[in-house]
């Protein structure tokens, strides 16, 4: 064949990462005193305690602890001690680092530099430039909030979130975690809910706790800590995958001799080129103060996954857009690329980022603590009890806040969690909600009493049953993991929802405590009451079998649950009248605001769907039917050859026969694609995503299955994109 068709050589590639390798680790080496570098790129609280005067940062630790307003003239004195922490870290440019409804983050660079009048220049920074920027936001998605000639946003500062300095070989920016809203005041972006959410959650869980008896509270936050899943392949194969570099997943690969099927790959050794690349991307997240903890190998090869320790919910949410702009950033210094799609590869197990949320008070007292004492216990039992109402109530809703057509690969299809929402709680809670459902509950399968108020309730041990890893929403001791978010999304939307539901359900909760106490009933009475009402409601979300089944499908429908298989099923929630009434009780988003963000998520789908057909049609026509027609050609020049020869040639007829075939139908198949493609299915977004949801994608697994077909029949150095073999296991 010709030279210039030449399938990439994985040797090559084999030798070329170990040189980048050993380049890096020769000529650099990383300090890693994690006591001494974590935080140094971060502006924490110390140093601005530190460098601010006591007047002025008594008023902004009111502000970052208490959520007190700021005013310009303490801005003004931040702005000044930021400027000068900045400039000494090398920086020369800050911008407001916001989270725009594209899902990524966002940044417009200025210059610290000011012209004075002798012509030259000095370095300015003032309160003004802190508190509020003015990027230009026509391009940005709005949802039909405004029309794309008023081009006017603003970015405003989240104190409670810290600066950080990012940098780059030639140079340092001052990043300042902001929100960004349009100059009516709508908001534009994922933050400025998660804030209202958490201003709604503090409010309702003080109010609940106040009959608890815990009072002299500032706040109750959310606090959240996602685990990050990814995976890592060679740039060299990246770069020969047009169907990756244009919607992050392969549309073509036939399934290899080795998968996941040996399980060897799980929490298995972690290869020198990829510990190296985690050691480093570890260190940068140490430096801006990312808390990380966790590495190790996923399931599937390739596979990895990072996960941080618990932090107050926005500031969790900052750190895990950071981490996956790090990830990819640092892959790249190794050779390699991070996929953070949720399946970016068919057959084996996709990712997910596993949202581990609960509450926190200013004290320190997580909510959904079990606690040591009766009183921590009846605590519990009401927050652990509002959280799962949440979870029933909003089923639609927080199925919607995962819903993407990345995710739609994971959720409802070949593994967990599945489209339908359900809680596991552990064997031992299962029994205590199933004594309250009936009355006072009595006694505990860890033996003794459980009495809600009496001196001799034992504790609830914080692992009271095993982990279900096919649950969508589990209890795992102190917190719940919902696990159904998706590995490339941002979590502020799904954490904002989950707040607001819970808010919702506690305020419920609390309404009718306090109703049943103005009859005269003490706490414990009441709660009994509020308890036994709640959970017999709620009892058909909890489910403690294998999510997989065929048969939990079938006893999901019976209990009445939604199964939501697709983004297009889940995302008319988003705008029913339960959920607007949700969000504009509670401040969080209005009606309009709510739209807007269904109108962008079907447009997203739809663009990013149309993007893998065409994807599609273009790698087939251009690619695979020229290199399946060369191959073809050389078969037939040897059955030509053959005949001359007199030589038995019956064989490979035969498989000039088969080729022949599946080509045959893959260009009937494409020329299908191509038409349905072209035909948007209406005018509107939902008409156009609705069609290429129940036509277009169909049409393109056809595709699919024959290309992976005759990928299993074309010689292997004919076939022009990197296999699954290749990209999988060259480390």
């Amino acid at each position: 064949m010709s030279k210039s068709y030449k399938r990439f050589d994985a040797l090559e590639a084999v030798r070329k990462a170990e040189a980048t390798l050993i380049a890096r680790n020769g000529s650099q080496k990383m300090d890693m005193n994690i006591a001494k570098i974590f935080g140094e790129s971060c502006l924490s609280i110390d140093t601005l305690k530190e460098r601010l005067p006591g007047s002025v940062w008594k008023i902004l630790k009111k502000t970052i602890r208490d959520n007190a307003p700021l005013d310009y003239e303490v801005a003004d004195a931040v702005a000044v001690v930021m400027k000068e922490w900045a400039t000494e870290k090398g920086a020369t440019h800050y911008t407001h680092w916001f989270q725009p409804l594209t899902g990524f983050t966002a940044e417009k660079h200025d210059s610290f530099i000011t012209p004075n009048q002798g012509g030259g220049a000095i370095t300015q920074f003032s309160g003004n430039d802190l508190m509020r920027g003015e990027p230009d936001a026509s391009s940005f998605p709005s949802g039909g909030l405004r029309p794309t000639f008023e081009a006017r946003g603003y970015t405003a500062w989240d104190p409670t979130s810290p600066a950080f300095i990012i940098e780059n070989g030639r140079g340092s920016t001052l990043c300042i975690p902001t929100v960004f809203a349009s100059w009516k005041g709508e908001s534009l972006d994922f933050k400025t809910p998660l804030l209202r959410s958490v201003e709604a959650l503090n409010i309702q869980a003080l109010r609940a706790l106040n009959l608890f008896g815990v009072k002299d509270l500032r706040w109750v936050n959310a606090t959240g800590g996602f685990e990050q899943e990814y995976f890592l392949i060679d740039q060299e194969y990246f770069y020969r995958r047009p169907d990756l570099l244009t919607s992050g997943r392969t549309l073509f690969g036939a399934k290899p001799p080795k998968g996941q099927e040996l399980d060897d790959h799980y929490f298995g050794s972690i290869p020198d080129r990829i510990l190296s690349f985690m050691l480093e991307a570890e260190r940068e997240l140490y430096r801006i103060g990312v808390p990380v903890k966790t590495r190790h190998n996923e399931v599937a090869p390739s596979q990895y996954e990072i996960a941080p320790v618990f932090e107050k919910a926005n500031v969790a949410a900052d750190h895990q857009q950071i981490t996956m702009i790090m990830l990819k950033k640092i892959a790249r210094k190794y050779g390699l690329v991070c996929l953070l799609h949720e399946k970016p590869f068919a057959g084996l197990n996709g990712s997910g980022k596993h949202a581990n949320w609960s509450m926190v008070t200013s004290r320190g007292a997580n909510l959904l603590e079990p606690g040591d004492s009766p009183h921590e216990n009846m605590q519990f039992l009401f927050f652990f009890a509002a959280s799962l109402k949440a979870l029933h109530d909003y089923q639609g809703l927080l199925r919607a806040s995962i819903a993407s057509a990345g995710n739609d690969h994971r959720l409802g299809a070949n593994e967990a969690p599945p489209a339908i929402i359900s809680a596991y709680i552990g064997e031992q809670l299962d029994d205590i909600v199933d004594q309250l459902k009936s009355g006072k509950a009595k006694s505990s399968k860890e033996g003794g009493l459980l009495g809600l108020g009496i001196p001799v309730l034992p504790t609830i041990p914080k692992h009271a049953g095993d982990r279900n890893r096919t649950s969508p929403f589990a209890f795992t001791g102190n917190k719940f993991e919902f696990r159904a978010v998706g590995s490339e999304q941002t979590v502020s939307f799904p954490m904002a929802i989950l707040n607001t539901t819970v808010a919702s359900s506690i305020d419920v909760m609390t309404t009718a405590l306090e109703a049943e106490m103005d009859k005269g009933s003490d706490l414990e009475d009441a709660l009994e009451v509020v308890l036994q009402q709640t959970l017999s409601e709620i009892d058909n979300i909890l489910f403690h079998g294998d999510g997989y089944s065929d048969d939990w499908q079938k006893e999901a429908k019976k209990r009445g649950l939604l199964n939501l298989k697709t983004t297009m099923d889940a995302l008319p929630y988003l705008t029913d009248k339960k959920t607007i009434e949700l969000f504009e009780k509670y401040h969080v988003l209005s009606e309009l605001e709510l739209e807007a963000r269904q109108e962008i998520y079907l447009e997203q789908y739809f663009i990013k769907l149309n993007i893998e057909a065409e994807t599609t049609e273009d790698i087939v026509r251009t690619m695979i039917v020229p290199s399946a027609i060369r191959y073809l050609n050389e078969i037939l020049a040897v059955n030509d050859r053959g005949k001359s020869s007199s030589l038995d040639i019956s064989s490979t007829k035969t498989l000039a026969e088969e080729v022949n075939t599946v080509l045959s139908q893959l260009l009937v198949a494409v020329d299908k694609l191509g038409k349905v493609n072209a035909d948007l299915g209406g005018d509107t977004v939902p008409e156009k995503a609705k069609h290429l949801s129940q036509v277009v994608l169909p049409e393109m697994n056809k595709v699919r299955e024959l290309a992976d077909k005759l990928e299993k029949l074309v010689a292997d150095d004919y076939w022009p994109l990197p296999s699954y073999r290749e990209m999988l296991f060259v480390k």
